[in-house]
């Protein structure tokens, strides 16, 4: 089973050391992370250094650590599932899209993601952080 992380699972990841940072951390498979993850990421990064409360270098380092842990999913190789994925999301999140794509393109994958929304959905399946734990 592969784990598709959303943004918010990996922004806490890096804001706090928390479950979510360890189980990142001590996972012995590789997790799959859409490239527009990174988009995300430098729109909201003045936002995560501050909530991070550590310097930019120790940042770098426990990102560099995580992307240790993680396969990133070009954008392109996921526009063949895009459609449907957006059909999936549309009275949900349109902000799901990639995330769900990356879970259809490969098969027998789950999302982590803590969106009670994003949830309901039945087309693929989506653990929450206890569920993940629970693994």
């Amino acid at each position: 089973m592969k784990i598709v992380i959303d943004s918010n699972v990996l922004f806490s990841a890096l804001i706090k050391d928390s479950k979510t940072r360890r189980i990142i951390l001590k996972y012995n498979e590789f997790f799959l992370f859409p490239q527009y993850i990174f988009e995300e990421m430098e729109e909201h990064i003045d936002e995560l250094l501050k909530k991070c409360e550590i310097s930019e270098k120790e940042f770098s380092k426990l990102l560099s650590l995580i992307l240790k842990k993680v396969m990133i999913v070009p954008n392109n190789a996921l526009l063949p599932y895009k459609e449907k994925a957006l059909e999936i999301v549309k009275d949900i999140d349109k902000d799901d899209v990639l995330f769900v794509a990356c879970a259809l393109a490969y098969p027998e994958s789950v999302i982590w993601s803590n969106d009670k929304k994003l949830k309901k959905q039945t087309k693929v399946i989506v653990l929450n952080t206890k569920e993940i734990l629970d693994l």
